[in-house]
């Protein structure tokens, strides 16, 4: 009796053992994943779209047996575009949501202040956001806490700069900036103001707009002053329709360009044919062309043609990079080895979109490609 006492003795301290070894977010059946987005709010169409992407990528893998026999449960919570928001989702993701790691994030300025406060300290991963910031991008040893970002998309310089030759490439060199006033804004900015530089040429003249509003009148007058050639807007889709119409109502008709963030679908609804003649910069594949393999993926996972989006197909690049990382890693899964799995994914071919990461660098993706609204909002490359 006092022998079989002694065996489940230590059967259970062993079992405690591994349950204390264990790492958060992770069962013998279980992934969880936490993410942070708008989805309510002049912003919300964005988030929306991305969750439901990555929970329909979920879902599928989940029906054929998940990651390495575990299941991904998506956890999502709503931040408004809000940088307080942002960084008291990532607190409860992490305290009490317990993500293993984090996905698809949303906006410059929250997802800087959630790296430097919140995961980055914790030391737990961030797979994808939508920003370009430099921030995001630093030096790792200027920033420890940016060895757990893995950013996807290619960054506001890569933007700006393909805008920027685009437009002197045409003859023009009178080149207004329209920006919002925060890290997503300035950050553009700067990366306008560099490739303008490149030519030896700077803004004629600049104006913003804070987060989550549409008041651009002054910002329309300022500029108009200006009498510019073309305007890049480095702001999201509502403030960036606002202040079109306000310039055409001012008789002002520059070339207005602006970059990926702006939500294309969402801005080409918002104008409707206003929108006509408006360049964007893509950071994704077009995601209305089947060529592309990784774009074909996307499309059988969306279903219909009218559900397809940038936003989807971004989300969608995402999770496969957070998907390549969990398989890389093995059974055995633990945040620090997931790290390392991501560092070691140099140029991965997911289908026509390449992601390259190493020990020095989170950069991702350096693609970059123009579009223009054309007739009917159809978007054009």
């Amino acid at each position: 009796m006092q022998g079989i006492k002694r065996l489940i003795t230590i059967t259970a301290l062993g079992t405690m053992a591994i349950n204390c070894h264990a790492e958060t977010g992770v069962t013998d059946t279980a992934i969880t994943i936490g993410m942070s987005a708008p989805f309510s709010g002049p912003n919300g169409a964005y988030g929306i779209d991305m969750r439901q992407t990555i929970q329909a990528y979920f879902d599928q893998l989940n029906k054929s047996g998940g990651i390495n026999g575990r299941k991904l449960d998506l956890v999502a919570l709503d931040d408004g575009y809000e940088t307080e928001r942002t960084v008291a989702n990532t607190k409860t993701l992490l305290k009490e949501k317990n993500a293993f790691a984090l996905l698809a994030y949303y906006g410059s300025s929250p997802t800087t202040e959630a790296m430097n406060t919140v995961f980055g300290p914790a030391r737990v991963p961030l797979i994808g956001t939508i920003s370009g910031a430099n921030t995001l991008r630093e030096p790792l040893n200027s920033n420890a806490n940016g060895r757990y970002m893995f950013n996807v998309r290619a960054s506001y310089a890569d933007e700006t700069e393909a805008i920027v030759n685009q437009l002197v490439s045409l003859g023009l060199k009178s080149i207004a900036v329209f920006y919002q006033n925060d890290g997503f804004g300035k950050s553009g900015l700067e990366g306008v103001t560099a490739a303008l530089a490149k030519h030896k040429l700077a803004p004629s003249a600049t104006a913003t707009v804070e987060r989550n509003s549409i008041d651009v009148q002054k910002a329309a007058e300022a500029i108009g002053k200006a009498n510019p050639q073309a305007v890049v807007m480095v702001t999201l889709y509502k403030p960036t329709a606002a202040f079109v119409k306000e310039m055409k109502r001012n008789n002002q008709n520059p070339m207005f360009m602006t970059l990926s963030p702006v939500g294309t679908e969402q801005l080409v609804q918002e104008l409707g044919a206003s929108a006509r003649g408006i360049g964007i910069s893509q950071v994704v594949p077009y995601p209305w062309n089947d060529v592309t393999p990784v774009v074909r993926e996307y499309q059988k996972l969306a279903g219909k043609p009218g559900s397809y989006s940038y936003y989807g197909l971004e989300g969608y690049l995402m999770a496969k990079t957070l998907v390549e990382g969990l398989k890389r890693t093995g059974k055995d899964l633990t945040r620090d080895k997931l790290v390392s799995s991501l560092e070691s994914m140099s140029n991965v071919d997911f289908g026509g979109y390449r992601v390259n990461y190493s020990l020095n660098s989170r950069q991702g993706s350096r693609f970059v490609e123009l579009t223009v609204v054309g007739p009917g909002g159809k978007v054009l490359k």
